[in-house]
């Protein structure tokens, strides 16, 4: 039974999804793992759970301690010495992976290049010698502000290679938002491009960049990468030199800095809802181990699998699952610079078939948005090369999940639905495709090593059926050690609200099998008559109605039932919008979730606010609908969509 809130302060699940996908015998059998003991294992020891996997990394010099714990500071392999370059790059040279492909690179416009590990290993070494003649030291900072080109996993190896933390910034990011993240990092150096492409068009990063280091700024080098050919003329003598010049005459060999486990590898800026960005900072060691292991065992990784995730390396899961955890298990790994819509709404089917892609790592945003374009797209496209599908960055809907399982996969593909944060540094909670039994829209259960639960406002277990903040008990080897410059911070926003337990900020439920179902950001529940209610759950019952492609929910306040429930909805383009269709999608959420969650508005929006990442700003929505003044937008996509929604919401008043 579901508690009401009103006394236990857990979250009212209420979408009830009976659909299971078992693994295929043929899948089982070849998988990296079979046993279900394994959990039982880990549970039991999670330190030798980890250290087993630490040990498949090459290190100068072992651990001495597992872990330490000083809630909330972890140390993990206390003691070791290893370089996440060399990790990735130096230790596959001694076998036949040194002609393999590590990275397949194409861009926007078509053009494409392959880099071997014994290539890639190259230019990391030209790179970091490019940047140690910059005067770049160990512990030294370097901000990266590129697109997405091959330059920018070549510049984090380099890094990583000499000890200089590294801090990307998504190429979409504002001049204003780059300047705040170095001058929070304290980076003597940037590496920037003259601009990439998206949607045919020319981003003008060199212009911003330019913009963000005007005034007194710690910048002293800008390297700038020549991609467009579209600022020749605006490189600032004695401080901006090309990457080719500065490649040009390095010798190919620089020997890796040995670093302790816990030095830091890389900060990466997460945006707070109020405040500044927070600098997420993540080690050595630990996080390597956990980016290791979770792209070997959830992606069932073989050696000749050609592996894509369509993230932006500017957000976490490019740094962790295109670069650092498929490089250092000497994996294939795709990457694409450009839109998925260009120059037509098929492009990524047919990356997928040119290169014979066997896994594929994509957003339940874009999921959606190829639903609404419609399954022709695909269909143009051989994808039989597809073996395992991934959904990663908000939850997924059942249907949208069983959608990309059928459409994307044919209904052939394991779909690893995975849940982990920018401060996780690796997923927490996932299928591993070989055991777990799927079910969609369910991120199913920890990774083994991981202990998770979920608690109601008093901190007790809500068990089974039951809805409420979602906590990791115990340390994890790739979580975040702390926030750059600001351990007050670290402890009141992650550690504060549970003693000695890292709390995430989501809100989550465990059904009766023991499987986990997020319910998205705490911050987006809603407060209906007495009843917390998820809009995860509201928007998986929208898009449930085959003439729905995406749905975002927010709550706006209302005098008698503390809030109402206002859902901002996408149709599929073949689709007319009416108020017959307004009361059929009304009565559509009452009936497959309840009355309770029956939305009081619905708007039709060509399309949603997201961030640059794929994440719908519920925010601004909410801000829309109460008339209030716009935030922060310098993280969206299309800054156009709100101004366009606020036109409609006011003409519907």
């Amino acid at each position: 039974m579901v508690e009401n809130s009103g006394s236990s302060g857990s979250i009212d699940a209420l979408l009830q999804e009976e659909r299971t996908f078992p693994p295929s015998a043929n899948f089982a059998k070849q998988a990296n793992v079979s046993d279900p003991a394994i959990y039982e294992t880990a549970a039991k020891d999670p330190e030798a759970f980890w250290a087993k996997f630490a040990e498949e990394l090459d290190w100068f010099k072992k651990w001495d301690t597992v872990l330490e714990w000083d809630p909330p500071f972890a140390k993990w392999f206390v003691g070791g010495k290893l370089n996440v370059s060399y990790n990735c790059l130096d230790r596959h040279l001694n076998s036949a992976r040194k002609n393999k492909a590590a990275i397949i690179w194409e861009g926007e416009p078509g053009d494409w290049a392959v880099y071997t590990y014994r290539d890639l290993y190259r230019e990391v070494c030209k790179f970091a010698n490019g940047l140690k003649s910059l005067g770049v030291k160990k512990g030294d900072r370097v901000t990266l502000y590129l697109p997405m080109v091959p330059e920018l996993p070549i510049a984090m190896l380099a890094c990583a290679r000499i000890g200089a933390p590294h801090s990307v910034v998504f190429g979409g990011f504002s001049a204003e938002s780059l300047r705040d993240r170095i001058n929070d990092s304290q980076s003597k150096v940037m590496i920037t491009a003259d601009g990439g492409y998206r949607r045919g068009n020319v981003v003008p990063l060199k212009q911003n960049a330019d913009d963000s280091v005007t005034g007194d700024t710690p910048v002293e080098s800008v390297v700038v990468v020549r991609r467009t050919g579209t600022a020749d003329d605006k490189m600032v003598s004695g401080r901006d030199i090309w990457w080719h010049d500065l490649v040009a005459d390095q010798p190919l060999t620089c020997e890796p800095e040995h670093m302790d486990s816990e030095d830091m590898l890389y900060m990466l800026y997460t945006s707070g809802t109020t405040g500044k960005p927070k600098g997420i900072v993540h080690t050595t060691g630990g996080y390597l181990t956990g980016t290791y292991a979770t792209t070997k065992w959830i992606f069932d990784l073989k050696e000749d699998d050609v592996y894509w995730c369509t993230a932006d390396i500017g957000w976490v899961t490019g740094h962790s699952y295109i670069v650092y955890g498929p490089l250092a298990n000497g994996a294939t790994s795709v990457m694409y610079e450009g839109s998925p819509d260009y120059p037509g709404r098929d492009r990524f089917w047919s990356i997928v078939e040119k290169y014979a892609c066997t896994i594929l790592y994509t957003a339940p945003t874009a999921i959606r948005t190829f639903m609404r374009w419609g399954e022709e797209h695909p269909a143009k496209h051989d994808m039989s090369s597809l073996r395992l599908l991934g959904s990663v960055g908000e939850p997924i809907n059942p249907e949208a999940w069983v959608w990309y399982w059928q459409t994307i996969g044919g209904g052939r593909c394991p779909v690893v639905d995975t849940y982990w944060q920018t401060e996780t540094g690796s997923i927490l909670i996932t299928p591993l495709p070989g055991i777990t039994t799927l079910k969609p829209g369910s991120t199913t259960q920890p990774f083994p090593g991981i202990e998770a639960d979920v608690l109601d406002e008093a901190g007790n277990s809500v068990g089974p059926g039951g809805g409420g903040y979602l906590v990791i008990k115990k340390p994890w080897p790739s979580m975040l050690r702390n926030i750059y410059g600001d351990p007050e911070r670290f402890k009141e926003t992650y550690w504060s609200k549970y003693p000695d337990m890292y709390f995430a900020g989501d809100g989550a439920k465990i059904d009766e099998e023991g499987y986990f179902w997020l319910l998205g950001r705490v911050d987006d529940v809603i407060n209906v008559a007495a009843h917390r209610v998820s809009t995860m759950e509201i928007e998986s019952a929208l898009v449930d109605n085959p003439k729905v492609a995406e749905a975002a929910c927010i709550g706006r306040s209302d005098e008698i039932k503390g809030q109402a429930i206002v859902a901002f909805v996408t149709i599929k383009d073949n689709v007319t919008a009416s108020d017959e269709l307004i009361s059929e999608l009304k009565q559509h959420v009452a009936t497959k979730i309840g009355s309770i969650c029956r939305p009081d508005d619905i708007h039709f929006a060509a399309e949603l606010p997201k961030t640059r990442s794929g994440k719908i700003m519920r925010r601004l929505l909410r801000d829309v609908a109460e008339g209030r003044a716009l935030g922060d937008t310098t993280t969206l996509a299309d800054p156009a969509v709100v101004e366009s929604l606020k036109e409609q919401y006011g003409d519907d008043e």
